[in-house]
């Protein structure tokens, strides 16, 4: 009799709660494609130029500045010179410049734009927003 209720017992330990008849609800998993919010560094600081006093000496003037440097009435300082040739290619390398320029800044736009309809619009600094020209 002791084997008896020993057995049933531990058939009664063993089955535990699982006799209460509560099932476990099966995991569902559900997946939500987002796309991550998209980081957007703010511009460098805008280019701060100086101001460049371009001197065009031609012979005669250039024969002029010698004589008042010569009577001490022109200041002393050096010419540096570009032949048209030098000229016409700073001048492209300059155009060069400012293409780039404006095709990273067309890609940042592109970027900003891109994730917009996630953001408010006021959402971004000031400072790092775009400046469209009128």
């Amino acid at each position: 009799m002791k084997k008896i209720t020993l057995i049933v017992s531990l058939a009664l330990l063993a089955s535990g709660c699982s006799m209460m008849g509560e099932r476990v609800k099966p995991v569902s998993v559900t997946t939500i494609a987002e796309r991550p919010p998209m980081y957007h560094p703010p511009l460098p600081m805008e280019v701060q130029l100086d101001p460049v006093d371009w001197e065009i000496l031609t012979p005669d003037s250039m024969k002029l500045y010698l004589d008042n440097l010569e009577k001490g009435e022109a200041p002393r300082r050096a010419f540096y010179t570009l032949s048209s040739k030098e000229y016409e290619h700073l001048s492209m390398d300059m155009a060069d410049i400012t293409r780039y320029i404006k095709e990273v800044l067309g890609i940042i736009k592109f970027y900003r734009d891109y994730d917009k309809e996630d953001e408010e619009p006021d959402s971004m600094p000031k400072k790092s927003r775009l400046r469209e020209k009128k």
